[in-house]
């Protein structure tokens, strides 16, 4: 007999889920045949993100797919995507999204433009795999590689947008995370380094050469990291701009290559 909206809603109580009813109906909605049912809600039960059991993330009012081992896009970068949305923008920008996990900031922002060139890239080859699948559709290229590395060299001076969602958790601080982030996502997905800033440093003393005359770079930090992110962008050459949300309870920060 098939499992009901109320029995899946208390099993996922009973595991911890603190919105087990809105969870139930997701996954009973997700499932494709109620013989999945009970298995998505066992694996929900024992831990695993939601997104990862559903195999999909609402981001930006957008399902973006979300395979096991990939970093799950939270609701507050959807801030982010909103700042790089209300630029200035020429009118085919060139777009990259760095760090791009399932590539939800690039769809994202490509969904707000009529006309794109999107490029994405992720060192890890199953977010590369997952950017794919969302991007293609798109006519978005994703790279697999170390941060700029591997995007074409074509596209340096003359990229628009970059997106950069750098892990900046310090690493010391991992072992206070969720357990639904530090057990199932990839640790290079949230680990910032000593101070949480060490990938940031890294994309802030390269994205200049990368911009185009006028491009920003736009990424998220913490309030408490403002100071010494905001000091890696001048270091880069960028002209900084913060923005807090209490919406989103966000902090982004944006680069202003001169043009």
């Amino acid at each position: 007999m098939p499992l009901t909206e109320s029995a899946v809603a208390a099993r996922l109580r009973a595991a911890g889920c603190v919105f087990a009813e809105d969870e139930a109906r997701l996954i009973l909605e997700t499932a494709a045949t109620p013989s999945d049912v009970p298995g998505m809600v066992e694996r929900r039960a024992a831990g695993l993100p939601l997104e990862h059991v559903l195999g999909w993330a609402e981001f930006c009012g957008l399902r973006v797919a979300v395979d096991p081992g990939v970093f799950v896009p939270r609701r507050r970068t959807e801030f982010l995507v909103r700042r790089a949305a209300a630029l200035d923008l020429p009118g085919r920008p060139v777009v990259v999204d760095l760090c791009c996990g399932s590539g939800a900031l690039g769809a994202a922002l490509a969904s707000h433009l009529e006309e794109y060139e999107l490029h994405a890239a992720d060192v890890e080859p199953a977010a590369v795999r997952c950017a794919r699948r969302n991007l293609a559709p798109l006519g978005g290229h994703v790279h697999e590689g170390d941060l700029f590395e591997p995007l074409p060299d074509a596209l340096r001076g003359r990229i628009d947008v970059l997106l950069a969602n750098v892990p900046y958790v310090p690493a010391g601080e991992i072992a206070l995370m969720p357990v639904e982030a530090r057990v199932h996502e990839p640790r290079v997905a949230l680990d910032g380094g000593a101070d949480g800033l060490a990938v940031l440093r890294r994309v802030t003393a390269g994205a200049s050469g990368w911009l185009a005359p006028g491009g920003r770079l736009l990424f998220e930090t913490s309030e408490r990291q403002v100071p010494d992110a905001v000091a890696a962008v001048e270091r880069g050459g960028l002209r900084a701009d913060v923005a807090f949300s209490d919406e989103f309870h966000a902090t982004v920060i944006v680069g202003a290559k001169s043009v």
